[in-house]
């Protein structure tokens, strides 16, 4: 079984974790004109085969099988929940910027998810310098911030902000902040869960919510026509293998988040706080390769240089927050 015994590797996993989470989405922008909701079955397809790959080929294989048939009920249930609610998270997010556009949902939905999340995991399970860590999860939350200002002043005559996008917003980052720790919960205690083999118990969850939750999104979409299972049926081969792509890249990150959460000197909430950091790697890819903000005001390039400049520094105390006592 595959566990980092030094804080570089584990450092080296939660930067891993932050990769992934803000670079699944990209499967999606090569898949022009399906709509989320056809691609999200090979999404979650992708998710749960990758939790028992990642199991199987790191986790020690028979250990790992073990631990899979051995848990507590208890444990099972939260990381069961765990997976319903991030389904639950990720889907109102994608519906939060339908409505309400990047500017508002982002920081609204992913900021209050990074601080809800650090704290409850902080609390469960103390770890770190929490000066450092609060200090670098405040400066993530203003460059969150920031970067909603660059993409509002691009688009500040799209329209008016919908009220149900803002209320949705502030519901995914409830909920996108509270499923970490139920996995943390269910890796504690008598019969707990490992770092691997409560991957694929999240995964179920994830499917369990998925199938009426996505099928009803299909049938009554936020914005937009009824999206017609036929949309995905078919879909061009090629565009099935980059949805499950996305579901193996955003699992591969919260396997490494996990793995790396697991060190007494990292703890959970750190963990969460870098990998959470994502939202920074999806604005760098909108930046530097998608070309989103290619013809924006010069004040944008502004605020973007200050995002990134606030973003790294946030990043670094995060980092220092396990080895500064």
């Amino acid at each position: 079984m595959f566990e980092p015994k030094t804080y570089a590797v584990q450092l080296a996993l939660m930067i891993t974790s932050m990769f992934c989470w803000g670079s699944w989405a990209n499967t999606l922008k090569l898949t022009p004109g399906w709509r989320f909701q056809a691609f999200y079955w090979d999404y979650v397809i992708g998710l749960l085969i990758a939790s028992m790959a990642f199991g199987t080929m790191l986790g020690g294989g028979p250990a790992f099988l073990h631990e899979l048939t051995t848990p507590s009920l208890v444990a099972v249930s939260f990381a069961l929940l765990a997976g319903i609610i991030f389904n639950a998270a990720n889907q109102l997010l994608v519906a939060a910027i339908d409505l309400a556009g990047l500017a508002v949902a982002f920081p609204i939905g992913i900021g209050l998810a990074l601080v809800i999340g650090v704290l409850l995991n902080y609390l469960l399970a103390p770890a770190a310098n929490p000066v450092l860590l609060f200090s670098g999860v405040f400066l993530v939350a203003l460059a969150i911030v920031v970067d909603a200002m660059a993409y509002w002043r691009r688009e500040r005559n799209s329209g008016t902000v919908s009220r149900l996008g803002i209320l949705i917003s502030l519901l995914c980052g409830v909920l996108m902040g509270v499923f970490y720790p139920f996995l943390t919960r269910a890796m504690q205690g008598d019969g707990a869960l490992g770092a691997y083999s409560v991957v694929p118990y999240f995964a179920i969850g994830v499917a369990l919510c998925a199938l009426p939750l996505n099928y009803w999104l299909m049938r009554k979409p936020f914005t937009g026509t009824p999206v017609a299972f036929s949309s995905y049926t078919a879909a061009k081969p090629a565009w099935h293998l980059w949805g499950a792509l996305g579901g193996i890249i955003w699992c591969a990150g919260l396997s490494a988040n996990l793995i790396s959460s697991r060190a007494q000197l990292v703890g959970p909430a750190v963990a969460y706080a870098i990998g959470q950091d994502a939202t920074m790697i999806s604005a760098a890819w909108g930046v530097f390769i998608w070309r989103e903000f290619r013809s924006a005001p010069k004040i944008v390039n502004v605020l973007l240089s200050l995002m990134f400049i606030l973003f790294i520094t946030g990043l670094v105390l995060v980092a220092l927050a396990p080895t500064w006592h």
